[in-house]
């Protein structure tokens, strides 16, 4: 049997949202030995800069320079490619592609081609997403550049509040309400795609509507690492 390629995780952001990855990384593998899962190079890292204070708040250090650190570290610990199961934090992606000569698994580009797949141009995805994602248009550029746009619930600061309510306080009522209520809302809105596009949400992801068509962003992570991690795959990644 092939040795399968080492993947370096940037994470910490959460940590729960971390840990969420690699469970389902485990789960993702038919695996009959431990020598049959992925191995990866995890830098847990809670301290990066908060992407909510340094976006929305404008009080926070820029986390650009501490996920290059960590990229580099991973890098020269083994790991052949990069990966981070944070949303928000896909917008210093250009920080850590430039600190490093391994590709990112890029979570919003493997996303919008997922939409495109599912939905093809004129299609509409709803966003589950923290307020700074929105902010920022991280998503709303790569689903343009497919001819898809985007919509986004109506409540924003329940969004975030919800976040850090997971951030917390974990899994509870009070942030399933919210996101329920939300994922109701896209639906309402024409949305054909949803994508649970915060790793907190990832948590409570049996919290959207049964009535719409969704995806974890974590989820099309997980099967990007999959096939990064075979040494028969080719490094086509951001």
């Amino acid at each position: 049997m092939s040795i399968l390629r080492t993947i370096g995780i940037l994470g910490g952001m959460g940590p729960e949202a971390t840990i969420l990855l690699q469970r389902k990384l485990i789960e993702a593998v038919p695996a009959r030995d431990d020598k049959d899962h992925i191995p990866l190079l995890i830098d847990m890292n809670p301290g990066v800069p908060s992407r909510i204070a340094h976006l929305i708040e404008g009080t926070g250090k820029d986390p650009g320079p501490t996920l290059a650190m960590m990229a580099r570290r991973l890098q020269t610990a083994g790991a052949v490619a990069l990966a981070m199961p944070c949303n928000t934090a896909h917008h210093y992606a250009a920080s850590i592609t430039e600190a490093v000569d391994i590709p990112l698994l890029n979570m919003v580009q493997l996303a919008a081609d997922h939409a495109a797949g599912v939905l093809g141009k004129e299609g509409c995805v709803g966003m589950l997403a923290s307020p700074a994602v929105q902010r920022t248009r991280l998503f709303e550029a790569a689903l343009a550049d497919r001819g898809i746009k985007v919509v986004w619930p109506a409540q924003g600061s329940d969004m975030l509040a919800a976040i850090r309510a997971i951030k917390a306080d974990g899994p509870c009522d009070f942030a399933r309400d919210i996101l329920h209520a939300a994922s109701e809302d896209l639906h309402a809105a024409g949305a054909g795609l949803q994508f649970i596009a915060c790793s907190e949400f990832s948590i409570i992801a049996d919290s959207v509507t049964s009535q719409a068509r969704s995806v974890d962003t974590i989820d099309l992570l997980v099967k990007a690492i999959v096939a990064a991690s075979h040494p028969d795959m080719p490094d086509g990644a951001d």
